[in-house]
């Protein structure tokens, strides 16, 4: 069976480029749907959840050369209004072409996305909030096909500031008549990038990065290059795995203030942390110091994503720290398995109690979704004795190569 192997015990020291973000990557591809020639991005990552994309857009009509982490998409002739369904269950982002696909072809098809399973996700708010600009949508519960004659501007206050929701409202309203307005507006900084492309593509779109955004559509649309900034879940983790190993990192490529509540979490656990406007160090010389409670919310709060490697890092805390999450109940199931490890943790409904242990041990895990994965390779760095972490395709799906980016940092882990 193939599996991560981890060799803990051997300190993190050294400098290291981060990968581009996934998160940022993905509805920026949906986007290059909308304009009728050559979109192309650079330092996108060559992770699973991107491949996966590119099938897709290339059953619907996309050309596409993907080479040295340099992506072309030309979406000259797209024809195709059919999601496949083999790929909808891999990648829960594909939902986000159904505003795309709805915005260039007046019609899309998809069946409920897959992905991690990390609780319940549904995706009703994306519904409402494209019938409320004009779309039909049958839904059977499991297949849905939208059509529209024509999209509309809307106002559209959302109950939750679902990041996929507003994904797909921002790509239909760029081709619909007239304004759209989104009131309680995901602010994470991937809805930032993707207003920031999607306007240096001709769109004309204000409040990006606030709760509001307004979009006013059908705006001609041109060629467009874009460089994906880099990764601040997947810098996140490595920092995670120096501050369980100890050791001295820099990490580059980043946009740090993207990342002020992880950073912060990580001096509030007794690190040494410092950055600048796109570098972030972290030096961890002594135990863990533990966090009384750590909530996660919708940007700029403690981000979901994060949840799972820093529980792995409170494990090796100097008394109890408290984790509530108040995004997706299954990202505290990562507890059973530090567990395996000798970690002490205790979960009751949306919260974890960790009591840290001066050593965690290796053990057989298995990881039950990406950032659970990422968070069971962080625990082993610090481990002693190794760690063989089973089903590791999930981790292959957000990291590029976590094993060949840990061994560049001193790290002991391969494939």
């Amino acid at each position: 069976m193939d599996s991560l192997k981890v060799q803990g015990g051997y300190p993190l020291r050294g400098e290291l480029k981060v990968q581009g973000s996934k998160n940022t990557v993905l509805p920026i591809m949906a986007a290059a749907v909308l304009y009728k020639g050559v979109t192309v991005l650079t330092n996108v990552p060559m992770i699973q959840d991107v491949y996966c994309m590119i099938h897709i857009l290339e059953a619907v009509g996309v050309r596409i050369i993907f080479t040295d982490h340099c992506l072309a998409l030309d979406a000259s002739e797209v024809r195709a209004a059919e999601i496949p369904l083999e790929d909808v269950k891999k990648m829960r982002s594909s939902i986000m072409l159904l505003g795309a696909l709805l915005g260039r072809l007046g019609e899309a098809a998809t069946s409920y996305p897959g992905g991690c399973s990390i609780g319940s996700r549904p995706i009703d708010i994306h519904l409402e909030s494209l019938r409320a600009m004009g779309a039909e949508i049958r839904d059977d519960g499991s297949r849905i096909r939208a059509c529209a004659g024509k999209l509309h501007g809307a106002r559209i206050a959302l109950r939750f500031p679902s990041v996929g929701a507003t994904e797909n409202i921002l790509l239909a309203a760029v081709m619909a008549e007239g304004v759209t307005v989104i009131e309680n507006a995901a602010r994470e900084p991937e809805i930032t990038e993707l207003c920031l492309f999607l306007q240096k593509m001709g769109a004309r779109i204000a409040g990006a990065g606030t709760g509001t955004i307004r979009i006013r559509g059908q705006s001609p649309l041109r060629e467009t290059g874009y460089q994906i900034p880099g990764d601040r879940i997947v810098a996140g983790t490595y920092l995670a795995a120096a501050a369980a190993a100890g050791g001295d990192v820099r990490l580059t490529g980043i946009y740090t203030p993207y990342m002020t509540a992880v950073l912060d979490a990580f001096r509030r656990c007794g690190c040494q942390v410092s950055w600048d406007r796109e570098a972030a160090c972290l030096r961890s010389e002594r135990r863990i110091q533990p966090l009384s409670l750590v909530s996660t919310r919708p940007y700029p709060g403690f981000p979901t994503d994060m949840q799972s490697p820093l529980m792995a890092v409170l494990a090796y805390g100097d008394g109890v720290s408290v984790i509530e999450e108040n995004i997706f109940e299954g990202r505290l199931d990562c507890g059973i398995q530090l567990r395996r490890m000798g970690a002490d943790i205790r979960v009751e409904g949306s919260r974890a109690w960790i009591s840290g242990k001066k050593e965690l041990y290796g053990a057989c895990v298995e990881a039950g979704d990406l950032r659970a994965g990422a968070a069971l390779a962080v625990a082993a760095a610090g481990a002693q004795g190794m760690t063989s972490i089973a089903d590791p395709g999930h981790i292959r799906r957000g990291y590029e190569a976590i094993d060949r980016d840990l061994r560049m940092l001193g790290g002991k882990i391969w494939w």
